[in-house]
């Protein structure tokens, strides 16, 4: 969304613009991610939901991770058909490992303080808060909402020791999907159809990503 949009938008509004905001590796993107995002703008009255890809993940350095533009390109792509989607590159255009607190910051500097920020994140993510680097300022920059995954169970117990008025939890049944398992379905040339949007299979295979991890020969079909 523009800056003469955004303006438009505020404009005779009482209240401040709420602005969604979903990070993540997005390797690749999926449907689970699109469904959290379009549950959390309609539960918390969103006016947009911005997507912002990872740049250099810390807390994934066991696995390659995709380039961030491939990442960044699939994100676009996915989020496309949406008005209220949008996609931002502050995480992949600032140098080094990317923390929310920067994220955060960022989009606070850029859009300015008559905005609410909601970061959305995996519920169980959320649960380890406290453990991100500049915890003690991440509350004062936005309200969290957890997604829960069919199949972990988690309540607001488990949440207690985090301030009740700035974490929500919200089930989402769509997150069963995971790209973990995308990633290892298209290693395997099994198909993707249904799991994300369908450029991101078009995508995929148009770029060779996720390779068969012994051959490293990407599929041509799937």
């Amino acid at each position: 969304m523009s800056t003469t949009e955004l303006a438009v938008a505020r404009q005779g509004r009482e209240r401040h613009y709420r602005l969604g905001v979903m990070g993540g590796t997005f390797d690749p993107i999926h449907h689970g991610h699109l469904v959290a995002a379009s549950e959390v703008a309609a539960k918390f009255s969103l006016d947009e939901v911005v997507f912002v890809p990872t740049g250099v993940p810390w807390q994934k350095t066991h696995r390659n991770v995709t380039q961030a533009e491939d990442r960044y390109l699939m994100t676009v792509i996915a989020t496309a058909s949406n008005p209220r989607f949008s996609v931002s590159r502050v995480d992949i255009d600032r140098p080094g490992n990317t923390y929310t607190v920067d994220t955060l910051r960022d989009l606070r500097a850029e859009r300015g303080d008559d905005v609410d920020l909601f970061f959305i994140t995996g519920a169980d993510a959320v649960r380890q808060i406290l453990t991100w680097r500049g915890a003690e300022q991440l509350f004062d920059l936005a309200h969290f909402v957890g997604v829960t995954r069919p199949g972990v169970p988690m309540t607001e117990d488990d949440l207690a020791h985090l301030p009740s008025d700035k974490v929500t939890l919200l089930e989402v049944p769509a997150l069963a999907i995971s790209s973990t398992d995308c990633r290892t379905r298209v290693q395997r040339a099994e198909p993707i159809w249904y799991l994300v949007p369908d450029g991101i299979v078009q995508y995929i295979v148009k770029r060779g990503l996720y390779p068969h991890p012994e051959t490293g020969v990407p599929v041509d079909n799937i």
